[in-house]
C-alpha cells in the first residue's frame, strides 16, 4: 500500500473537497433510487418546498463527506479510517441521488456547500483526535440525528411525490445502519451538552440550505 506524505494527504482532502461541492458525483453501484417512478404534478409552492428539503439534504451530504473524511484523516487505528471513507463513498451515493432530484425539479444546490464541507471536516478531525471511541460516538449521534431530520422532511412531502418520497426512505435506512455499525464498533456515548450543540448547528445548516 503507498503511503502518503501530510501535504500529499492535504492535497488530496483539498481535491475530494471540490469535487464534493463543485461536481456532480458519479453513480454509484446502486440504481437511483426513483429511476422507474412517475414525476408528479407539483404546484409551484410544492415545488419549491420540495426543492429547498432536497437542497438541505444535498447540504446534510456534503457536510457527511467532510465528517467521514475528517474522522478518517485523523483515525488512529487503520480500521476505523477504513470504515470512516468506506461511510464517505455510501454518503457520496447519496449526494448522487440528492443532486439528481434537484436537477428534476430545476433547483440549485446550496451555495454554502463549502462551508457545510468544512467545517463538518474540522469537526470530524477534532472527534478523530479526541479518540476512536468518541469518533464513533459522534458518528452514531450524527446518523440519529439525520434519521431524525429525513423522517421530517417525509412528513413534510407532497403525498403525491413518491420520487422524493422513495429517495429519502431509502437514504433513513443507510443512516440508521451507519449508526448500528458506530455503536457495535463501541461508540462512546457523547455529553448531552455535545447533543445539543449538534442540534444547534444543524438547524443552522437546515435553515440557511432551505433558502440559499
Amino acid at each position: 500500500m503507498k503511503t502518503f506524505s501530510f501535504i500529499d494527504r492535504i492535497l488530496i482532502e483539498l481535491e475530494h473537497n471540490l469535487r464534493t461541492c463543485h461536481v456532480k458525483p458519479a453513480r454509484g453501484a446502486r440504481p437511483y433510487p426513483a429511476e422507474i417512478l412517475p414525476f408528479p404534478d407539483l404546484t409551484d409552492t410544492e415545488n419549491r418546498h420540495v426543492s429547498g428539503l432536497m437542497r438541505v439534504n444535498n447540504a446534510g451530504e456534503v457536510a457527511a463527506q467532510g465528517l467521514y473524511r475528517g474522522q478518517a484523516f485523523s483515525a488512529s487505528q487503520p480500521a476505523i479510517k477504513k470504515n470512516m471513507l468506506q461511510a464517505a463513498i455510501e454518503e457520496n451515493e447519496h449526494l448522487d441521488w440528492c443532486q439528481t432530484r434537484l436537477s428534476e425539479l430545476g433547483a440549485q444546490r446550496s451555495m454554502l456547500d463549502p462551508v457545510w464541507y468544512w467545517g463538518s471536516f474540522s469537526l470530524g478531525l477534532s472527534a478523530g483526535l479526541a479518540g476512536d471511541k468518541w469518533s464513533l460516538g459522534f458518528v452514531e449521534e450524527t446518523e440519529k440525528q439525520v434519521t431524525r431530520h429525513l423522517q421530517q422532511h417525509l412528513q413534510q412531502l407532497p403525498e403525491q411525490d413518491t420520487r422524493t418520497r422513495e429517495i429519502l426512505n431509502l437514504m433513513k435506512q443507510d443512516e440508521m445502519r451507519h449508526a448500528r455499525q458506530a455503536h457495535l464498533a463501541g461508540a462512546a456515548k457523547l455529553p448531552e451538552f455535545i447533543k445539543q450543540a449538534m442540534t444547534l448547528v444543524s438547524k443552522i445548516m437546515t435553515f440557511s440550505a432551505y433558502r440559499v
